[in-house]
């Protein structure tokens, strides 16, 4: 044994003795007072600075020693206070070893309490405290901890650890309370600070001393605990019992063992941190009363999470100030808030006469901690509920209760917690003060005039606009829309329109804005997508649940209405909205959905084909099979599709008897009779002309129609509604001028047949020879002529109305939307392009209306020669020697050089390229979401085939039918039942009892509705917290 033990001791002299020479024994010339602060006195003068022994002397104190530095790992300056390698030197020591050190700096050692303490006990200084490991395997783990410090020897120089972070867990504080050894005195087998009293349970064995227990080792023990890196790698008994340990660090799930140092080596560091935490800097006044030692260590724990030395400065100080500040003004609540310490948070709240209670709570909402905002609002401050709607800027109800002042505060005057947590879109908070009565109060109109508003305006109009974008960003938000609404889908929608207005009102805050409504309709959209029914999508579209399903009519979509309405293209765009519109398009015709493009063609043919067959039937028996086949709306828009095909037809062959040139020539007349004026074969119409006329009556009618049901307001919002009347105004125009100048004709024709039977060689008065004139000599505003201009017109906006059904096509409907968005373009080109050409025309006007006659044309020398000769420059048809002049005059021949010039290039060049690039960037934004505009397009098409009614085509809704006569009958019923009823009559008939069916039917269903609206808003914010999970993950 004893030679065992001898060549023991030997192979430790000779592996100390190999570590020595890794580094310099000698110490190092330079001094400081840390290795941190060496490091940064030696960086000015060499850029390597080598790790090895150094000499410092911390501030006020007079201890110089020796200290091992680290100055490659991690940026370097750290003082190394414990270092274990190779397992040779024992640390089995007593009291007075651990005091003073021991071991070789640069190899296995302890530093000693007393250096540890006089290094971290320098004022404004904060330590951080950092272990590595590395196992045998080479596998690398740290644990690191952000202020670290040790109290006098009087408490035994007790450790204080701040926040833990790293790869190797926070075994100093272990799984529990019972296992926490922050804030524990050090201890050794005959200095037992452990607080086994009167044993303690490590392992499974009750023990008097975790010292003795682990090898007679020192350390800070709580119970023995989850940590000891000074334990010995072998028992008294030279069992395999391990007492290096740090039990937190697991790999695959199991402990990492560090028990054998031979393989793994690890070292407890320190890093200095200069600060001025506390008294005047710079950009900080001083607090009025200065910190005292005890409020600065109050603060500290309170920070740092020290819960039994703020449970004893409670207790044991009672003139502790709890609401003393530092320099950033936080008090310990706020301090322990920030750092998401529950259980000093609690201990604080227990005080009396606490101040900043709500900046804490919004501090805990801005943080999403949700145990230590129900602490907070469980205190008895918040017993008066208007404390959650009240803002720091509001009447104060409690002195200093929000930490708001006008040197700056961490939140806005006009923040209350519900608006906060509507912002951090925490839905768990935002529930829980949801059910304490807070909410979000609604901004008042942008134009409102109240007193208060004028008063905000008048005070601070900025505040007051910040404070309008705050208020509107927490009810946009997906959490408040979701827990405090009803109906989340409704609110979301209104919203989401009164703030797309609102960016246009207030220019300012637009992007706000904005972008506060696509978060509105992002919202519906993630509702929508998360249905997983029939129902579920038919309640969002609908707004209800149908829940007899034997009731007439198809389903309202009066939420879908809304999203048309308002343009929440993904919306309507979305699979499962689509896939409900297209079940509603194809109802009651079964199997056609299915079929091929051509099948549906040859139903189309034939509807056309049988368009007044099936109108007759459909007025007779409109309830019957085929009725019903009639009313859907697929049909319904084949129908007035064929229907205004063949009013096209019409327009084409109206025209056909001058495919190949008139026979009438200008300068020659006709008459069936010698009595007839030419007049009366010109001004007549056709049969042809009075099938249009036909039409036209149908398409008024039907206009009319749609007016009463949508009201003038919503149909004059509609472009293609403008189109329409447009077309149907001119057309009448049209048929009236031409109306007008035959009655002219026939007063003339029956003066003619009254006086005369042969007119040929006859003279007649001037007013009645005019009619007998051949078209050549017509006056320019003879009504005949004036119609066939407007007719001309209206043929044209005929034709482009076709344009309206081309969204029903995959290949068309995008590129009638580029069109559509192409004339806006030229409509903002327009003012710009008019302003130019304006100021050009009358510039050139002024230069040479003074030469009507010297010029070699009439160009430029009346407005109208200007406006012709200038537009027609446009597309290069204009003459050079339009600005000539013939008598020399060669300044003003110059000058119009220069202007006709500066024309061409700021029309032609400038402007014409501009538009050019307009319609491309706007033909670019349509096609990089082709799919969505389409498909919102053909939802428009398709929901205005969906209402109830205008089922026949024109002109075949010209009849009224037995339906209509019905409708009319109900209305005049129901009309003369509220009469009765204001007069006191009470009537108890069939309609009464069907409107009380239909009540209680309305709550039965919007109790369905709500059951399933609440079961998607589950799901809605069960994903988005999977989301808000899956996003720090990945942080």
């Amino acid at each position: 044994v004893m030679e065992l033990t001898t060549k023991v001791h030997s192979l430790s002299l000779d592996v100390q003795r190999s570590n020595s020479e890794m580094f310099s024994v000698k110490p190092m010339h330079a001094h400081g007072r840390d290795c941190t602060d060496i490091k940064e006195t030696l960086e000015a003068v060499t850029p390597k600075i080598p790790s090895g022994v150094y000499i410092i002397q911390p501030e006020n104190s007079e201890l110089l020693f020796e200290v091992f530095c680290e100055m490659d790992y991690m940026d370097g300056g750290w003082t190394v206070i414990q270092r274990r390698t190779d397992g040779l030197t024992d640390f089995r020591r007593v009291w007075s070893n651990y005091l003073d050190g021991f071991g070789p700096l640069p190899g296995e050692h302890w530093l000693g309490l007393r250096k540890m303490h006089s290094i971290v006990s320098q004022k404004n200084t904060r330590f951080k405290l950092h272990i590595s490991f590395v196992s045998q395997d080479d596998s690398t783990a740290y644990a690191s901890y952000d202020n670290f410090w040790l109290e006098d020897e009087s408490k035994f120089f007790a450790i204080h650890l701040g926040r833990y972070a790293g790869s190797a867990g926070d075994a100093f504080r272990g799984y529990g309370q019972e296992q926490n050894q922050d804030t524990a005195p050090f201890s050794t087998s005959d200095v037992d600070n452990d607080g086994c009293l009167p044993f303690c349970t490590f392992g499974g064995k009750a023990m008097e001393s975790c010292s003795v227990q682990q090898n007679n080792t020192g350390w800070w023990f709580n119970q023995c605990g989850r940590a000891n890196l000074n334990g010995s790698p072998l028992d008294q008994d030279h069992s395999n019992q391990p007492h290096l340990y740090w039990d937190t660090w697991t790999k695959n799930g199991e402990p990492v063992s560090i028990n054998d140092c031979t393989h793994q080596n690890w070292q407890i560091m320190s890093k200095s941190r200069r600060q001025a935490t506390r008294g005047a800097a710079y950009m900080f006044n001083a607090h009025p009363n200065s910190l005292t030692p005890v409020e600065e260590r109050f603060l500290d724990a309170a920070e740092y999470g020290n819960i039994p030395v703020v449970r004893r400065m409670l207790e044991e100080i009672p003139g502790l100030d709890v609401n003393c500040v530092d320099y950033m003004g936080q008090n310990a609540l706020q301090l322990a808030v920030a750092n998401e310490h529950l259980e000093v948070t609690e201990l604080l709240l227990k005080k009396d006469n606490l101040s900043r209670i709500g900046d804490a709570l919004l501090l805990a909402i801005s943080k999403g901690y949700i145990r230590i905002v129900e602490a907070i609002l469980s205190h008895k401050a918040f017993a008066d509920s208007r404390r959650l709607t009240a803002s720091p800027r509001e009447a104060a109800m409690h002195d200093d209760f929000f930490a708001y002042d006008e040197d700056g505060s961490r939140f806005s005057h006009d923040i209350t917690p519900i608006t906060l947590a509507s912002h951090c879109h925490e839905y768990e908070i935002v529930h829980i003060l949801l059910g304490k009565g807070a909410r979000i109060d609604q901004p008042h109109d942008y134009f409102c005039t109240c007193d208060t508003c004028n008063y905000h305006q008048k005070y601070d109009s900025f505040s007051h606009s910040r404070s309008r974008i705050n208020a509107y960003r927490g009810l946009a938000s997906p959490a408040y829309l979701s827990l405090s609404n009803e109906d989340p889908v409704l609110a979301a929608l209104e919203l989401s329109n009164e703030l797309a207005c609102l960016a246009n009102i207030e220019k300012e805050f637009k992007n706000d804005y904005r972008k506060l409504s696509m978060q509105c309709k992002s919202f519906v959209v993630g509702l929508l997508d998360l249905c997983r029914s029939t129902e579920e999508v038919e309640a969002i579209l609908n707004g209800e649940v149908d829940e007899s399903a034997e009731l007439p009519g198809r389903p309202s979509l009066t939420r879908l209405n809304l999203a048309i309405k308002y343009e929440l293209k993904k919306f309507v765009a979305h699979p499962n909205c689509q896939q409900q519109l297209l079940s509603i398009w194809y109802e009651n015709l079964p199997g056609l959905r299915q079929q091929t493009m051509a099948i549906k063609l040859l139903v189309v043919l034939g509807v056309a084909i049988g368009l007044p067959f099936l109108s007759m039937v459909y007025w007779v028996a409109p309830c019957s099979k085929l009725g019903k086949i009639m009313r859907a709306p697929f049909m319904k828009f084949v129908a007035h599709g064929a229907s205004f095909t063949i009013f096209l037809g019409l327009l084409v062959f109206n025209a056909a008897d001058r495919f190949d040139g008139s026979k009438l020539l200008p300068n020659m007349t006709v008459h069936d009779y010698p009595a007839q004026l030419f007049r009366m074969k010109t001004t007549a119409f056709t049969w042809m002309e009075m099938l249009i006329i036909f039409w036209v009556i149908g398409m008024i009618w039907a206009e009319c129609k749609e007016i009463w049901s949508q009201g003038p307001r919503e149909y004059l919002f509609e472009p293609w509604n403008m189109l329409d009347f447009g077309m149907l105004a001119i057309f009448i125009a049209s048929i009236v001028t031409r109306m007008l100048a035959y009655w002219h004709a026939s007063i003339a024709q029956s003066y003619v047949d009254k006086h005369y039977t042969d007119i040929t060689n006859v003279t007649l008065p001037p007013e009645v020879e005019y009619f007998r004139l051949a078209r050549l000599y017509w006056v320019p505003s003879d009504p005949q002529l004036i119609s066939e201009g407007l007719y001309a017109i209206a043929v044209v906006l005929s034709f482009s109305r076709i344009a309206y059904i081309l969204p029903a096509n995959e290949s068309f409907g995008p590129l009638q939307i580029s069109l559509g968005r192409t004339v806006k373009d030229i409509f903002k080109f327009m003012v710009i392009f008019i302003l130019v050409f304006l100021a050009f025309m009358i510039g050139m006007f002024n230069l040479y209306s003074y030469y009507l006659g010297a010029k070699q044309n009439d160009a430029f020398t009346t407005i109208e020669e200007s406006f012709k000769t200038l537009f027609w420059a446009i597309f290069g048809l204009s003459e050079v020697k339009s600005v000539i002049v013939n008598n020399g005059h060669i300044f003003i021949e110059n000058t119009g050089y220069v202007l006709y010039g500066v024309y061409n290039v700021t029309m032609v060049i400038v402007l014409l390229n501009m538009l050019i690039a307009m319609i491309n960037s706007s033909f670019q934004e349509i096609e990089d979401d082709a799919d969505v505009e389409w498909k919102f397009a053909r939802a428009k098409l398709w929901y205005s085939y969906f209402e109830e009614g205008r089922t026949l085509p024109v002109p075949f809704n010209l009849v009224p039918s037995p339906k209509s006569a019905h409708n009319l009958g109900l209305g005049v019923k129901s009309l003369l039942v509220k009469l009765f009823h204001q007069h006191g009559v009470i009537i108890k008939n069939e309609a009464e009892l069907s409107e009380l069916g239909r009540n209680k039917t309305n709550k039965m269903t919007g109790h369905r509705y709500q059951k399933i609206m609440k079961r998607l808003i589950k799901r809605y914010i069960i994903k988005a917290q999977m989301d808000k999970e899956f996003d720090e993950v990945n942080e």
